[in-house]
């Protein structure tokens, strides 16, 4: 079985490529409003170490969300084709799964601006609940949970998150889309904020 994940919601641009579960070729790099334009090099650097073209993929996942407005999109677009023209299953995790991994319990946070962060509550691979808090907020949460994300938010070091095996390690959370072509985008801003982004 060989799989394609791909996230681009938030600051990061993800690919993996495994077979049967085993890591084969990956890239992890910050590419904030650099994703549509990195994207496809890293694809296709991906595909070329991996020796696969596009017939060969037998599953995509991507992320759904939370995150930018345009992020959220690239991934999301290009997994549609795929899996239309090419008639292959897809699948989507939160945003929050794949920075928390399989961790027993943790508090994800992403920016969201504006003194702001989407917050998730993760148990072992399983998302629990989310929402937008302040800055404030989260740092009287930070005194009772393990946090994990954009840390640097709160005024901690940002520590190193392995995304790609994260998408990974929570398969048995993965959504699997029926109507690939109704699949949008998971945003917990409201529309108005969403224009002005």
């Amino acid at each position: 079985m060989k799989t394609l994940c791909m996230d681009t919601a938030h600051k990061f641009l993800v690919i993996g490529l495994f077979e049967d579960e085993k890591l084969i070729a990956k890239t992890s790099e910050r590419a904030w409003k650099q994703q549509s334009e990195k994207f496809f090099p890293a694809l296709m650097a991906c595909m070329e170490q991996a020796g696969w073209c596009a017939d060969d993929l037998d599953e995509i996942v991507i992320t759904e969300g939370p995150g930018s407005y345009t992020g959220e999109r690239i991934a999301m677009t290009i997994a549609k084709v795929l899996c239309t023209t090419k008639q292959k299953p897809l699948y989507t995790i939160s945003t929050f799964q794949m920075a928390a991994g399989s961790q027993d319990r943790c508090e994800v946070i992403l920016d969201a601006r504006s003194n702001r962060a989407y917050v998730g509550i993760c148990e072992k691979g399983q998302l629990i609940s989310e929402c937008i808090k302040t800055l404030d907020e989260i740092k009287i949460d930070a005194e009772h949970e393990l946090i994990v994300g954009d840390i640097e938010l709160l005024g901690h070091e940002y520590e190193e998150i392995d995304f790609v095996k994260n998408m990974m390690d929570v398969k048995p959370y993965w959504k699997k889309i029926e109507h690939v072509h109704l699949l949008v985008p998971h945003y917990l801003k409201s529309q108005e904020e969403l224009v002005k982004q």
